[in-house]
């Protein structure tokens, strides 16, 4: 992976602060395991009130903790000014979601130009 510069030094408190105000990300259980430039990783433990009919984790809740590790890892290269608001998110989703503890890792692939 490519070594990211961020644009604001106190980028990783940034992101924790802006994390604990989304309620959602509480109210599912999910933390911040991982926060660097460009990479955020955001872990979730097996809840069955979080599943779908089948007992496996939703595939709603895979898609909230996933978009908020992309968002978050953009914010990371971001200047202070800016904000991060998904418009678009596209899922494939390979297998159901069954395990103890799920993580979603966003990563940066190529920083927009300055």
């Amino acid at each position: 992976m490519t070594a990211f510069e961020p644009r604001v030094p106190e980028f990783a408190e940034r992101v924790r602060e802006s994390f604990a105000r989304q309620r959602f990300m509480e109210t599912m259980g999910a933390s911040l395991a991982r926060v660097e430039p460009g990479a955020v990783d955001i872990e979730l433990p097996f809840d069955a009130s979080l599943t779908q009919q089948h007992g496996f984790l939703h595939a709603g809740v895979v898609a909230a903790i996933a978009d908020s590790a992309c968002g978050y890892a953009a914010l990371t290269l971001m200047d202070a000014e800016s904000a991060v608001l998904s418009v678009e998110v596209k899922l494939n989703l390979l297998a159901p979601a069954a395990g103890e503890r799920f993580a979603a890792r966003g990563r940066v692939v190529r920083e927009a130009r300055r």
